[in-house]
């Protein structure tokens, strides 16, 4: 399969093409076929302890070197998708083996599927499936592990489409009557909507909530220690995830977010905090040339300390009803310049490999660049960096 690369430049605000020099030369991958199958979720870690970083896909995971597909659960087929929106590798049980925790399209289940351990991974055995809790949430977009009390212990937090569903944290806890792994649930508010996001958005030290109709301001005793403010300061469909930062390095957290079901990214550079505790911020276009950015992450792809925005079209979702749906899937990464203050933007694959639900990066093969893992409905890919 070829290698793909090529640059077009984007800029924030009103800053100059000249500045395209202020950008390296793009770098190089070589995508891998691992499976075949609508899977959107995928995970990375050391799955049978021999020291090197495996993927798991839904239905497998793959052993880092041969990459053979091998049985973790049965994930049933779902209207155009496979019922599971999210992968998450986790030692549920602390056994000191990672295990497979997963929520689903439609169903108000969140389950962990337990190691079985050398012999059974061996034998290619299906993982044993336990249920930490029943959330009664039936319309469910995508859900995050998330440590959102610093106690390095994640949460299990869970976006939905319904803006009347509830954001709830759910904590990980032992169930007293079986001294099983169970989920607590902590409610931040009554509304949600699509697009979930983590960081602190009006720069006052604490990590605050955004969701698709506005953001949850954190209480100054921590996470849990009281209701948390709610502001309704949009309401639009936005990615999952949506991430904070200082782009600008101008002292105050910007937002990037994809349309997630039609086309464009974007980045909201704050500008303040307005009346009654609004986040106020002037909107400019990242990409508007593809549809569909449903996922998106950060990461330092060429090693030099600063961090490449990940993302691409997701393939069909809405099984191709949306805007642009069934336009050639794309797979891109943007590098930001601090002199010129601005984007350009690099294809890693066009026209046969797009994104799902989760974007991972991770060195897969120790040659020392972080490579890229995605799962779509045109199958699950490891995009290895062969740099510059």
């Amino acid at each position: 399969m070829r290698l793909v690369s090529c640059s077009v430049l984007f800029a924030a605000n009103a800053f100059a093409a000249s500045a395209a020099l202020a950008f390296a030369p793009p770098l190089t991958f070589e995508p891998r076929l691992l499976a075949v199958d609508a899977n959107e979720g995928c995970d990375v870690g050391d799955i049978d302890g021999d020291g090197r970083l495996d993927v798991v896909a839904g239905r497998n995971w793959y052993r880092n070197g041969d990459w053979v597909p091998r049985p973790v659960r049965v994930v049933p087929d779902w209207n155009g998708y496979v019922e599971s929106n999210g992968d998450f590798l986790l030692d549920v049980d602390g056994d000191g083996m990672l295990d497979v925790m997963a929520g689903a399209f439609v169903r108000p289940d969140v389950n962990w599927y337990q190691n079985p351990g050398p012999a059974g991974l061996a034998r290619g055995t299906v993982w044993t499936r336990r249920t930490l809790a029943d959330t009664a949430m039936e319309q469910n977009e995508a859900s995050f592990l998330h440590d959102i009390d610093g106690d390095g212990v994640p949460e299990w937090i869970t976006n939905s489409w319904n803006k009347a569903a509830p954001l709830v944290i759910w904590r990980l806890a032992e169930a007293a009557e079986t001294t099983l792994p169970t989920l607590v649930p902590h409610t931040v508010g009554p509304v949600n909507g699509h697009g979930l996001g983590f960081g602190d958005l009006n720069n006052d030290g604490r990590e605050d909530i955004l969701v698709g109709t506005g953001w949850y301001e954190r209480p100054a005793g921590g996470p849990f220690a009281g209701p948390w403010i709610y502001h309704p300061d949009w309401d639009r469909p936005l990615s999952c995830p949506v991430l904070v930062r200082d782009l600008d390095g101008d002292g105050s957290n910007d937002v990037v977010w994809g349309n997630p079901h039609d086309f464009g990214v974007f980045a909201w550079m704050g500008t303040g905090v307005g009346p009654n505790g609004a986040f106020t911020y002037d909107e400019v276009v990242i990409d508007r040339s593809f549809s569909q950015p449903h996922c998106l992450t950060f990461a330092d792809l060429d090693g030099d300390g600063v961090d490449e925005l990940i993302t691409g079209k997701r393939v069909r979702a809405h099984n191709g009803k949306d805007p642009g749906g069934t336009d050639p899937p794309v797979v891109c990464y943007f590098a930001w310049s601090d002199a010129s203050q601005s984007f350009e933007r690099h294809d890693i694959a066009h026209g046969d490999i797009g994104i799902g639900l989760q974007i991972r990066t991770a060195d897969l093969d120790e040659d020392g660049r972080l490579d890229i893992v995605v799962a779509g409905k045109d199958g699950t890919w490891i995009l290895f960096n062969r740099g510059r």
